[in-house]
């Protein structure tokens, strides 16, 4: 068995891309597969309101993203986009790289809400 981690990061040329890597789930028992224990610094949890929509950004501190309630659809500069609804889950880490000056039109990735509800999501920092 294993865990699917999808991950925002930056690219070679400094651009926000999506990947998934397949994560062991090498622990606890055969009818409840666990991952292995990874630390993190703590948490916060977000409420963004109908018509939510952020300009482009980078992540200042690599995390989890979990989608509590609503929905988020995050876009990539190249016009790409995922949508990331109740239970679904991202680790974003489409850090500036160092040394770059943040440039909206390469760097990052933008969000917004979508529906009707608020887009509730909980941040895990590593």
């Amino acid at each position: 068995m294993q865990f699917t981690k999808i991950v925002l990061y930056t690219d070679t040329e400094g651009r926000a891309r999506f990947r998934e890597e397949a994560l062991a789930l090498s622990e606890g028992k055969p009818q409840a597969r666990l991952s292995p224990l990874w630390p993190s610094s703590g948490y916060q949890l977000r409420m963004s309101p109908v018509g939510f929509r952020s300009e482009f950004h980078c992540t200042e501190h690599p995390q989890w993203l979990f989608v509590l309630g609503g929905q988020m659809e995050i876009f990539l500069q190249d016009g790409s986009s995922r949508v990331f609804g109740p239970g679904q889950h991202f680790y974003s880490a489409d850090t500036l790289p160092a040394g770059a000056t943040f440039d909206p039109g390469v760097h990052g990735h933008r969000s917004r809400q979508l529906g009707d509800e608020p887009l509730v999501t909980l941040f895990v920092r590593g």
